[in-house]
Order: C-alpha cells, then structure tokens, then sequence
C-alpha cells in the first residue's frame, strides 16, 4: 500500500464515471488531496468493484460503495456479507428498518459502516406523490425515515444538507454519521439536485462527510477543483458538535 499525507476526508468525491478505467484515471488527476472516494451503481458493470478494492488496497484510499440496496432480508443479509470482506467503508441500503437490520447483520465483524438513504435528494415532495407516499413535507419524511434507520441499527444516513440539522438534533443520531450529498460549492450550478447547500453550510448542518461529484470530476481541473472544496471546509465554521 502507497503511504499518503493526511487527507480532510470528510470530503467524498463521488467517481460517477462510466467505468473503472476513468474512474482511476480521475484519482489519479486529482491526486492526494482526497483520500475518500464514492462508487455507486453507474459504474458496477464498468469495472466498479474492481476499481474500488483496487483503491482502497493499492492506493490506501477509504471507500463508499453507493448501492442503495433493497430487497428481502436474507438477500440484502447475504448481498452484504459478501460486499464486507473486501473491507470497504461505507455502504448505502434503503432505510426501511427490515433492509437495515439484515444489512446490519450482514456486517457483523467487518468495519463496514451501513447508511440508511432517507430520500433521495433529486426527488421532492411532486415526486413523492408520483411513488404513493404518505403525506408529509419532504423535510418531515426525511427525519421520520432517519430516526426509525437509526433505531434499526444503522450507523448513519444520507440526507440532503436541508435535514442534516434536524437530522442531528434526533436523540437516535447521537454518535452517528450523517453524509450529504447535494453539496454544491458556491460557484457551481445545481444539476438535478433539488435540495442543495455549500460545503460550509453542511458543515454547520451537522453533517460529518459530504458528497461532490461533477463540480469536481466535470472540472478542467479536477484537483484544483477538490481543493477549492477542501479550501472551503478548511475555514473555521460554527457548526453543531457531534453528540
């Protein structure tokens, strides 16, 4: 394993490249600022797998393995057993609290930490609608579904910077993480994210991790765009300490 200078990782760069071959290629051209790396489903029949025990055991890199599973119990059991031997970090599975508590025991004796995903922070609550689910603001739904992830056993959960206060101000997110994707720095465009906020703004919203993908890997220069990132995390915030 190559040594690394210490890395602020709660940046997670999101690798939402097509495949492996582009996704190491962009670590590369990003080089040692970051030291965590997100992959999710866009790139699994791209080499995705391969790419992420390939960084974490050959370039030291952390990894969040974004697959939001869902499914029976003894499949999502099995499903992460398997995942955990590669001794991988974080792992997403929807947070219905059947799917958490056999993903929890799926991890049983691994350092793999489970992530509840509340809603999905590109929908709101028009698209809610759409699915059939209860009424409620966004805002609302979020909370309920990360208090019940919580009480099932997960170690944290994804939600949009918007909730990530509320989120932490829960009884049941004491000690646990919460990582936010939709993070966008100042100067970028939203793309399809709807519940957005800074990389500060998470901060002081109680978040432990957030999530950059495009303002990043979309980037003439991805690694100056990293470290305007960093830049931004590194300025003193007031945030809400982590029970």
């Amino acid at each position: 394993m190559q040594n690394h200078s210490p890395t602020d990782e709660r940046l997670i760069v999101a690798l939402d490249v097509p495949n492996a071959v582009a996704g190491l290629e962009m670590v590369q051209r990003i080089g040692p600022a970051v030291g965590f790396y997100k992959i999710g489903l866009g790139m699994l029949t791209g080499g995705g797998m391969g790419l992420a025990i390939e960084l974490k055991e050959q370039h030291g890199k952390r990894i969040f393995l974004d697959m939001k599973l869902f499914d029976i119990s003894a499949t999502i059991e099995a499903a992460v057993r398997g995942l955990a031997q590669f001794n991988l970090d974080f792992l997403t599975v929807h947070g219905d609290p059947h799917v958490v508590r056999a993903a929890r025991i799926g991890s049983e004796n691994s350092n793999l930490q489970i992530l509840a995903v509340t809603i999905l922070t590109s929908l709101e609550r028009s698209d809610l609608d759409e699915c059939l689910l209860r009424e409620g603001t966004v805002p609302q739904l979020v909370v309920d579904r990360a208090a019940r992830a919580l009480n099932a056993g997960a170690h944290g959960v994804i939600a949009s910077p918007q909730e990530a206060a509320a989120i932490r101000a829960l009884p049941e997110a004491f000690g646990k993480l919460i990582v936010t994707p939709g993070v966008r720095p100042a100067t970028t465009t939203p793309d399809d994210q709807k519940r957005i906020a800074t990389p500060a703004q998470a901060m002081r919203n109680g978040a432990n991790h957030i999530v950059v993908g495009r303002p990043i890997w979309r980037a003439a220069n991805p690694a100056a765009a990293a470290r305007a990132v960093l830049d931004e995390l590194a300025f003193p915030v007031a945030r809400q300490p982590i029970r």
